[in-house]
């Protein structure tokens, strides 16, 4: 290829490149495949969400993905600076959909894994039953997390039903039996004391009673 028209070809398609990437529709659509976190200032309220400039294009933020939460007032959120990314780009339609809800959910989760990290198994703490199912009861616990009692470890008698032995409400004792996953397993019937065995008696007849034969031996005890 002569020189002088490589070079023109390759100019070009560096040119062609500079291009793409000025087109803020592009920019954002990259931002969308890689989960970029953006900051952005809330610039204006509109019926049902929030607006926000990215890349010099208007962005809208629904009212439902600005919180973790229900927002009651959104005009609280005007000039207020956060933390967004791109759930949708549609450049035909000039639409432009931006998020903060999963940003902050994410960091929930990840605190939350991290204060479960924390707890020891073998711990003792105090809890409330929030709810009963077929498998088990969940337990709200005093530090803010909650965690599972499963059925199996209700009680040391064996239950149908969580709600044989327990109620929404009840305040309860309950021991940490392991931490996974950002879950916690929690176990009432290892804190109850254990059920004594049946103690089996012998009656041993007086010694005027007891024959000599193996027969006489045993015919009076009973078991």
């Amino acid at each position: 290829m002569n020189e002088y028209l490589k070079t023109d070809v390759e100019t070009m398609a560096d040119y062609e490149d500079h291009f793409d990437d000025a087109n803020p529709w592009n920019r954002v659509q990259e931002y969308l495949e890689k989960k970029t976190i953006l900051p952005v200032k809330i610039e204006g309220i509109v019926n049902g969400g929030a607006i926000a400039i990215v890349e010099g294009i208007r962005g809208f933020i629904p009212a439902s993905r600005l919180s973790l939460s229900y927002v009651e007032n959104i005009e609280s959120y005007l000039l207020k600076d956060i933390e967004v990314r791109v759930i949708d780009v549609e450049p035909e339609n000039h639409r432009l959909v931006l998020s903060a809800r999963e940003i902050l959910k994410e960091r929930e989760d990840a605190a939350k894994k991290e204060k479960i990290a924390q707890i020891p198994v073998g711990s003792i703490l105090k809890g409330t039953v929030d709810s009963l199912q077929n498998y088990g009861a969940f337990i709200n616990l005093e530090n803010g997390l909650s965690g599972l009692v499963h059925i199996s470890q209700i009680s040391q008698k064996r239950i149908k039903s969580p709600a044989a032995i327990l109620h929404v409400g009840d305040e309860v004792q309950v021991k940490v039996i392991g931490t996974k996953d950002g879950k916690i397993s929690l176990s009432i019937k290892e804190l109850e004391e254990p059920e004594e065995e049946p103690v089996e008696t012998v009656e041993i007849p007086p010694s005027e009673e007891i024959g000599t034969n193996l027969g006489d031996l045993f015919k009076h005890i009973q078991l």
